[in-house]
């Protein structure tokens, strides 16, 4: 009898096994279920933060799961996603999409979710969650994943930014309402409700990549313009004058002038009826 190969044997158990983890990646599991990790660093959350995530997650669902290890038959602990998982009770969720790790399994996870991240089938969002999973419960630096998925350090940060871009966004990437390329541009802006009014004209009106990047463009020097005359100290007469516009709008109004006397007027918005607001405003001011 030939005695077959026990390392041979030994990795396709190993395959098998990502295999079937990777057909298992997300369960429902009961909030009732679940203890936070007493080891968690952080102890105080943002309460008006975690008041927006549930208001996210009970309009669109959660876009990324927490990670949980199994602690007996019917039991959880959070690895991480403490506040996700605070955010969904505070949504009035009964159970929340979790990955589940088991004890010593680091190998497993790292194969599949580095086979994972080479499939041609997922979008963005998939593979950003992959890396974030790979660094969260792994401890790998952006310099490990480099090396391990062969994709330059900054391929990955970007991907990793994506996760900071607001549910809807992520939800509509994932769902090719944007693209790839529609998202790196949104996150060049840091205030969240100037990127969901930008993704709003983006499905509303077919904007092209190119057309949001000179609008991000555009933002950003008026933003470094506003900036600029901050220091330089705007005249008392504009001041006031911004002051008044502010109310009448019910918005921060912008005032920037260069030292010939030109300058530029920026009532912001934050979402389409915001802007129909404002257009009522000025229309019935005629």
């Amino acid at each position: 009898m030939v005695k077959r190969n026990a390392l041979g044997r030994g990795l396709g158990a190993l395959i098998d096994d990502a295999e079937k983890m990777k057909q298992a990646l997300i369960s429902e599991v009961e909030l009732s279920k679940i203890e936070a990790n007493p080891f968690q660093p952080r102890t105080k959350f943002d309460e008006e933060a975690l008041g927006e995530l549930a208001a996210s997650i009970r309009e669109i669902g959660l876009i990324q799961p927490i990670t949980l290890r199994k602690t007996g038959p019917d039991s959880y602990q959070i690895i991480a996603g403490e506040r996700r998982f605070r955010a969904a009770q505070k949504a009035g969720l009964d159970a929340i999409p979790s990955y589940i790790r088991h004890a010593k399994d680091d190998a497993m996870l790292e194969m599949a979710l580095v086979e994972n991240i080479q499939r041609e089938d997922l979008d963005a969002i998939e593979i950003a969650l992959s890396y974030q999973r790979l660094i969260e419960e792994l401890d790998f630096t952006q310099e490990d994943l480099s090396g391990r998925v062969g994709k330059k350090r900054s391929t990955i940060a970007n991907y990793l930014r994506l996760l900071r871009l607001p549910a809807i966004i992520q939800k509509a990437l994932r769902e090719k309402e944007i693209s790839m390329g529609h998202a790196r541009a949104l996150i060049n802006i840091e205030d969240a409700d100037t990127q969901e009014m930008i993704y709003t004209q983006i499905v509303k009106y077919g904007f092209s990549v190119r057309r949001v990047e000179e609008i991000v463009r555009s933002l950003s020097e008026d933003d470094k313009s506003s900036e600029l005359n901050k220091r330089k100290d705007l005249p008392k007469e504009f001041k006031d004058f911004k002051g008044h516009l502010g109310k009448i709008f019910g918005s921060r109004v912008n005032i920037s002038v260069n030292e010939k006397g030109k300058g530029k007027l920026v009532i912001p918005f934050k979402s389409e009826q915001d802007l129909d607001r404002i257009v009522k405003i000025i229309e019935n001011s005629k």
